[in-house]
């Protein structure tokens, strides 16, 4: 495992939170770039110098916050790694057992929507696993 940094992260953090609230729109299905940062043990973390990476957008509560799965382009044989099949026509896993809730501020960029197929799997596995 690669080592984290922490204070790179804090950094970063403190920057997020001084965005407004003018939360980009978002809908339920869309993919996004989000930057979830460095986070502990096994917990999915972002990359690159803005700790991001790719979550699909799976339950929104209001214009703030939502749950998000993050994205894998690796789709391992994992009973928690789901196919994502997306309009952009990319596969990409959906790493259920990493499901989290998070701000809107975290949001950068929308790449694409999942197939209505694929998110409503997703969706079903994720009831399931509760």
């Amino acid at each position: 495992m690669a080592e984290r940094d922490y204070k790179k992260w804090h950094r970063a953090k403190s920057k997020i939170e001084e965005i407004k609230d003018d939360s980009p729109y978002f809908k339920e299905g869309e993919i996004w770039w989000c930057r979830l940062g460095a986070n502990v043990g096994h917990e999915e973390d972002g990359k690159g110098e803005s700790f991001s990476r790719p979550v699909l957008i799976l339950k929104k509560f209001n214009q703030f916050v939502f749950w998000a799965l993050p994205l894998s382009t690796k789709v391992k044989k994992n009973p928690y790694y789901l196919v994502c099949k997306c309009d952009d026509k990319r596969t990409r896993a959906a790493m259920t057992s990493q499901l989290r809730l998070v701000s809107s501020k975290r949001l950068t960029d929308k790449i694409t929507l999942a197939t209505k197929e694929s998110f409503l799997k997703i969706k079903k596995a994720i009831k399931d696993l509760l």
